[in-house]
């Protein structure tokens, strides 16, 4: 605990020095930087490991977990991106990608970027659609606005959100009770600290566990 707390003082005084001003005068602190903190409290006890998700041509989806030195999930994070969607996802979407996705990861463990900038993908949701039927359709949009060198990480709103939806997706294509049970002790770790910031979101994720079982017979 007492090394988690000097990675978020780091992080914090690094928000100070390095934070780049975002819309409304917020500032955000990158990927980078809070990567070195992590590294420089941490050293080798803790690890980042990145999974494709999606790569299908048009989408690209990546998953972010940090483990500690014994291998257990201790946070993650969740990123997508729409290829050709802005000037970086042009020629580097995955790169990009994989890059929100450890900013979320480390967000999750408490070393934010600052004020979540949680506006700039909501604004960027309705770009990322277009592109998508765009593609389908075979059109072209006649140039998107650009994108970031990397996405922000959304706020624990948005990160409990992004959990539901990721626990419910991977629920329904569970078929045996002992899998439901397997797939909360999977996330528990990270259930347990939504609960802890927030009652009535763990319940959500308590009801979405029970209902699933109880269809399954359990």
């Amino acid at each position: 605990m007492s090394k988690m707390i000097d990675a978020m003082g780091l992080v914090s005084e690094l928000h100070k020095t390095h934070g780049i001003a975002q819309r409304g005068g917020k500032k955000y602190t990158q990927v980078v930087h809070r990567m070195e903190a992590f590294r420089t409290v941490f050293g080798l006890d803790c690890g980042v490991d990145t999974d494709i998700l999606v790569d299908d041509g048009q989408r690209v989806v990546v998953k972010a977990v940090i483990t500690d030195n014994n291998g257990l999930i201790v946070g993650s994070g969740m990123a997508e991106e729409i290829r050709g969607q802005g000037n970086v996802n042009k020629t580097s979407a995955l790169e990009n990608c994989e890059t929100s996705a450890i900013g979320r990861a480390l967000a999750s463990i408490g070393l934010s970027g600052g004020e979540y900038a949680s506006a700039n993908e909501m604004e960027a949701v309705p770009r990322k659609q277009q592109n998508l039927e765009e593609s389908s359709s075979g059109g072209d949009s006649g140039g998107n606005p650009p994108s970031p060198v990397e996405t922000p990480p959304d706020a624990y709103d948005e990160s409990d959100r992004q959990l539901y939806i990721q626990m419910k997706s991977r629920l329904e294509k569970i078929q045996m009770v002992g899998g439901v049970h397997n797939l909360f002790a999977e996330n528990k770790h990270q259930i347990m600290a939504v609960k802890k910031r927030n009652p009535e979101r763990a319940k959500a994720l308590f009801e979405l566990f029970e209902k699933h079982e109880q269809s399954l017979g359990g």
